[in-house]
C-alpha cells in the first residue's frame, strides 16, 4: 500500500511541477506591479539549521508551510506565515482552531488548510496545498520518505525536542526555521513575566489544588508531573497522595478520599456547561456535594484540551483561566 502511495505521489507531484514551471511566466510579470505593496524578503535567508538528519538549508523565507506533526500545531500558531497547512490531532470538527481562544491566531493567516485529521497525514490534500517546506517529527511521523517527494522537510529530533513537556524549546526551533527569532522570544518572555506575576497573585492560596479532566463516562485527575506550569511555575499546593504524581482515572469515591479545597475541571472537547460530562451526574449525588470543594463553592470549570495541554496557545489559557479563578 505504501509502494503504491509513494508511485501515485511521485506522479502527481510531477504533473504538478509541470503545471507550476508553466505558469511561473505570468507570475513573475505580475510580481513587479505588486511588490511595492509586500514586505521584503528577509536578510535572514539563505540559514542553514540543523534537523534530525543533519544540516539542512533554508534559500529563502517559506511562504507556504506544511505542519504534518499534530504536535506542533499550537506553537506554529504563534508565528506570522501567509499560509499554511497543518495536520490536526482530532477530526476538523472538534478542532480547537474554531475556539475564540485561537481565533486571534488562525485569522492572521491568508490561508490555512486542513491536510491531515487524526494524526494522519492526508497525502493528496498535502501534494495539492503545494507547500515549499513541510515540517515533521522523527517520532511520530513515520512517512518522511513520502513527504520529501512533496518539498522539502525539515524533520525535529524528539528526542532533542521535548515535544510534549517543551513548548518554549520547539517555539525557538520554529522561530529559526521561520527567521522569527524574535517572535519566538517576545511569546516566551512574555509568558514567563504571565507567571511570574500569576505566583505572586495566588501565593497565599489556602488549601490543596486538584484539576479533573471530564469525558462523557470517565475522570482522569491530572498528575502534578503533567501539569508543572500549575504546580511547579504557580507554586499550587498539592495533596499528599501517591495518585497525585503521576494521575489516573478516578472515581467519585477517590475523589471524595482526596477532598481538595479547590477543583478544577477540564471538559475535554466540549463547551464547560456539557451535560453529556459524567460530572454531571456526580452532581446529583451526596458524596459530590459533600466535598470540601464543592461546599466551599471552590470548583472551576474550564476548556481542559486547552488548560490541561501541552501548547502554548492552550497553557497561556490555562495560566488565565487558574490566577483568574483563585486569586
Amino acid at each position: 500500500m505504501h509502494h503504491s502511495l509513494k508511485s501515485f505521489a511521485s506522479s502527481l507531484l510531477l504533473l504538478v511541477l509541470l503545471g507550476a514551471c508553466a505558469g511561473n511566466v505570468d507570475n513573475d510579470a505580475n510580481d513587479d506591479t505588486e511588490k511595492s505593496s509586500e514586505p521584503a524578503v528577509s536578510s535572514a535567508f539563505p540559514r542553514t539549521l540543523e534537523d534530525a538528519n543533519g544540516d539542512f538549508t533554508l534559500e529563502k523565507e517559506p511562504q507556504k508551510v506544511a505542519i504534518a506533526h499534530w504536535g506542533f500545531v499550537d506553537s506554529f500558531l504563534l508565528f506570522d506565515t501567509p499560509s499554511a497547512a497543518v495536520v490536526l490531532p482530532f477530526s476538523a470538527e472538534q478542532s480547537v482552531l474554531k475556539t475564540d481562544v485561537y481565533k486571534p491566531y488562525v485569522e492572521t493567516f491568508d490561508e490555512l488548510e486542513v491536510v491531515g485529521e487524526n494524526q494522519q497525514v492526508n497525502l493528496e490534500a498535502l501534494l495539492a496545498y503545494e507547500p515549499d517546506l513541510i515540517i515533521a517529527g522523527n517520532q511520530v511521523n513515520e512517512n518522511i520518505d513520502q513527504l520529501q517527494q512533496i518539498a522539502p522537510v525539515f524533520v525535529v529530533d524528539e528526542e532533542e525536542v521535548n515535544v510534549w513537556g517543551d513548548w518554549p524549546a520547539l517555539v525557538s526551533l520554529f522561530g529559526d526555521i521561520l527567521g522569527q527569532e524574535d517572535v519566538a522570544e517576545s511569546f516566551i518572555r512574555s509568558f514567563e513575566q504571565k507567571v511570574a506575576e500569576g505566583r505572586e497573585k495566588v501565593a497565599n492560596i489556602e488549601g490543596e489544588v486538584a484539576f479533573l479532566q471530564a469525558r462523557e463516562a470517565t475522570a482522569w485527575l491530572q498528575g502534578t508531573n503533567y501539569l508543572p506550569l500549575y504546580y511547579d511555575q504557580l507554586g499550587l499546593p498539592v495533596a499528599d497522595a501517591s495518585i497525585m504524581e503521576e494521575g489516573a482515572e478516578i472515581s467519585l469515591e477517590g475523589i471524595s478520599e482526596l477532598n481538595p479545597d479547590h477543583l478544577f475541571i477540564g471538559y475535554f472537547q466540549g463547551d464547560s456547561d456539557s451535560n453529556s460530562s459524567i460530572i454531571r451526574e456526580w452532581e446529583e449525588t451526596n458524596v459530590w456535594n459533600s466535598l470540601q470543594a464543592v461546599e466551599k463553592g471552590q470548583v472551576y470549570e474550564m476548556n481542559g484540551e486547552l488548560a490541561l495541554g501541552y501548547g502554548p496557545i492552550g497553557q497561556s489559557y490555562g495560566l488565565e483561566q487558574v490566577v483568574k479563578a483563585l486569586e
